[in-house]
């Protein structure tokens, strides 16, 4: 798969589709990669030119030292677009990936016309709780660099929000492997660098939004069905949809691939008002 080097980021990425469709950049999760789209991007190329890169400290993304952050990730994006002749694309971002692509909308929104946003956030509401979150983060990626990375990754999954995937057994096995595939030091700093602490808080920037926003959660992730109904109170009506997926919880598109992009396909269709 190709690879474009740019100032901070050699930058992995998958471009998969017929090009003549409207492009689709999609954002993976922390310890994810491009590999964590697979189960869905038959479906959505059907409709989409789908690019979907390895982030900064995951897959087979090189990065300075520098790079790890919203600022010069979110600048690499748009290299990569650019370089492919993309000046507006559709935007589909889970977890990590969907506070990236909300950063991507608030910052540069004359690039993205519709928008998904799969158990995402706009970040922390207050300087406290982004300290307090850093420290945490900041305690994870120790964890990351002094433990054996399956030993990591168990604990990591022991989470409630990601109860329901180990009911799959093989594609929970699946997951694990690729996770692996990961280098832990490299996942540490993008901890470091992009972790919900260190994002800016994009509340604010809420009501002001120009795109059309698709706000997609598992109905069993109460935590951020309760972040994303706060959400949708905070966006324009008339541009906003919130979508709750029954029997899932915090990664959709692994746990329920054919209803996810059913879901998500009209979505991205449809016209903005």
């Amino acid at each position: 798969m190709p690879q474009l080097s740019l100032e901070n980021h050699a930058l992995h990425y998958l471009a998969t589709g017929n090009p003549s469709h409207p492009p689709l950049l999609l954002l993976h999760g922390f310890m994810g990669s491009c590999q964590d789209f697979t189960g869905v991007l038959s479906g959505l190329t059907e409709h989409f030119y789908c690019i979907v890169p390895d982030l900064p400290g995951h897959g087979e993304t090189l990065t300075n030292a520098g790079g790890y952050t919203f600022e010069r990730t979110a600048q690499a994006l748009l290299a990569l677009l650019d370089y492919l002749g993309i000046s507006q694309s559709q935007l589909l971002g889970y977890s990590m990936g969907g506070r990236l692509a909300l950063y991507l909308v608030c910052y540069f929104p004359e690039r993205f016309r519709r928008v998904v946003l799969e158990s995402a956030s706009p970040g922390l509401k207050t300087v406290e709780e982004r300290q307090e979150r850093i420290q945490r983060d900041q305690s994870l990626a120790h964890q990351l660099e002094t433990t054996p990375l399956p030993d990591f990754l168990e604990r990591w999954y022991n989470n409630p929000l990601f109860s329901k995937i180990k009911e799959r057994p093989q594609a929970y096995a699946e997951m694990l492997q690729r996770r692996q595939n990961n280098n832990p030091t490299e996942l540490a700093k993008a901890l470091r660098g992009m972790s919900t602490g260190r994002q800016p808080s994009l509340w604010p920037q809420l009501p002001n939004l120009k795109c059309t926003l698709s706000l997609l959660v598992g109905a069993l992730d109460p935590k951020f069905v309760a972040i994303n109904r706060d959400m949708y109170t905070q966006c324009r009506p008339s541009q906003t949809t919130l979508t709750i997926l029954e029997g899932c919880d915090h990664n959709l598109h692994l746990l329920a691939p054919e209803p996810y992009v059913k879901a998500i396909n009209p979505l991205l269709l449809t016209a903005t008002p």
